[in-house]
């Protein structure tokens, strides 16, 4: 066991324990969720400490043995070492100090190492003076969330791209078969299925396009800022050099906070992705429902898609397969909506010069970020890319719809369309058989219906 010190008092702790006493005070206090920081929040905490070493040392501020020694350890632990070390629940103190000063203390220890040092040796290489100089956990905690998220955003952009581009490829295999609409659950005027599927994968890209927009006030960093956006205890020039070397570690086109006070206090833009995030959940929960529409049955439901069968669907019920991967996406989709609605609580409850509830902002995105990029990337394999289209279904559907009648409606008004179509529905006849000679003659019909389905084919987005 060692012993360390800081302002609440002594603690022991194990000799092979990295990180020091504040992280461990953070985890008797917090064995809240078993759930360990995100690891992308870590790799960026990392980061941000490696810029200001590099940055103060290039300032004159910090000894380069130190400065050295720091990022030294900060390259080990983007490498992957050490990673067991960081221990504090995502459910900790306000503004995520906990979390920053684990990074600090276990980057401290390690370059201690470096040095010659045994960890805990604070008086060589401080957690507080010498890692986290310049820093506030109210300046690193946010840049940290920015960073991570981020780094993220690709994966989750192209599993959303790779499943639209799923949905858009079986359109274009199903734009020649024709369909009845519905509105209201009840028959509507005529389509294909592919134009169905071409709405859906529209509606999605359109939806990854708002997280893109949502997106770039990331970008904006209010690193520097210290406590509360004043840059109290930087050096001159830090902020703008410390932002510009992170940008050059990350390859992001990072920018100074145009207002740092703004940034410290609000977390508006995480609010905003959150946000966006919710809106593609909704959506991408919509068309899973379709879908699931779509293939009910097969006997008593619409059975127009056939889905992949990926598992048996009853312990109980032989032969019975069920939209398995569809209600799984789902389920992903409801916990990012409730999610979102946690964020939002969150934003709304800054006081002040600082929202304190930052750790549970990034672990709510995060955890988002990382179920939906995994369940669309299952729900693309094992199910989007092998949807069928049960044809003659279809076909029998378009071709018995009442809803047909629209389409004659300009020939024979619309009284006598509706005429026309409750005849259909009560004598269980085709739109053909009833509306031929009765309300128009054959001619008529086949140059209305040709032309009909000529438009429908022709259209396949």
């Amino acid at each position: 066991m060692r012993k360390e010190q800081d302002s609440l008092g002594v603690m022991e702790l194990p000799d092979e324990a990295m990180y020091g006493i504040q992280t461990a005070r953070a985890k008797a206090n917090f064995p809240i969720s078993q759930i360990p920081p995100d690891p992308l929040m870590v790799d960026a905490m990392v980061l941000i400490k490696k810029a200001a070493a590099i940055t103060h040392m290039a300032l004159g501020v910090l000894d380069e043995k130190q400065g050295e020694a720091i990022v030294k350890a900060a390259d080990e632990v983007l490498s992957g070492r050490f990673r067991d070390q960081f221990v504090v629940d995502v459910f900790q103190a306000g503004a995520g100090t906990s979390h920053n000063m684990n990074v600090n203390e276990v980057l401290a220890n390690r370059a201690l190492e470096l040095l010659g040092h045994r960890r805990g040796d604070y008086q060589e290489l401080s957690p507080n003076d010498h890692v986290n100089m310049s820093q506030s956990t109210n300046d690193a905690f946010p840049t940290a969330m920015r960073l991570a998220i981020l780094a993220l955003h690709p994966a989750l952009e192209a599993a959303v791209t790779k499943a639209a581009d799923a949905l858009a490829e079986r359109a274009q295999a199903f734009a020649d078969v024709l369909r009845s609409g519905r509105t209201h659950l009840q028959d509507a005027v005529p389509m294909t299925l592919g134009q169905a599927f071409g709405g859906y994968a529209a509606t999605w890209r359109r939806a990854v396009a708002q997280l893109q927009d949502a997106r770039q006030s990331l970008l904006e960093l209010n690193l520097g800022g210290s406590a509360i956006g004043s840059g109290l205890n930087t050096p001159p020039g830090y902020r703008q050099a410390v932002v510009k070397q992170l940008a050059e570690l990350t390859e992001l086109p990072l920018r100074e906070a145009e207002n740092a006070f703004q940034i410290t206090q609000s977390l508006l833009d995480f609010g905003r992705y959150m946000a966006a995030l919710k809106s593609l959940a909704i959506e991408i929960s919509k068309v899973c429902s379709d879908l699931r529409l779509l293939a009910s049955g097969p006997t008593t439901g619409f059975f127009e898609i056939t889905l992949p069968a990926v598992q048996p669907g009853s312990s109980i019920m032989p032969g019975k397969v069920n939209p398995s991967m569809l209600e799984m996406m789902n389920m992903v989709s409801f916990e990012v909506i409730g999610q979102e609605t946690a964020v939002a609580f969150a934003v709304e409850a800054g006081q002040l010069e600082l929202n304190v509830m930052m750790p549970l902002v990034a672990h709510a995105i995060l955890f988002s970020m990382r179920i939906l990029a995994a369940g669309l990337s299952a729900l693309t394999e094992r199910c989007l890319s092998g949807i069928e289209a049960n044809r003659a279904v279809c076909h029998r559907y378009f071709e018995s719809s009442n809803a047909l009648a629209t389409a004659l409606a300009p020939e024979i008004g619309y009284l006598k369309a509706a005429e026309l179509a409750k005849r259909v529905l009560a004598e269980h006849q085709t739109i053909q058989q009833v509306a031929v000679p009765d309300y128009v003659d054959q001619e008529t019909y086949d140059r209305v219906f040709q032309s009909l389905v000529i438009d429908l084919l022709g259209k396949t987005e």
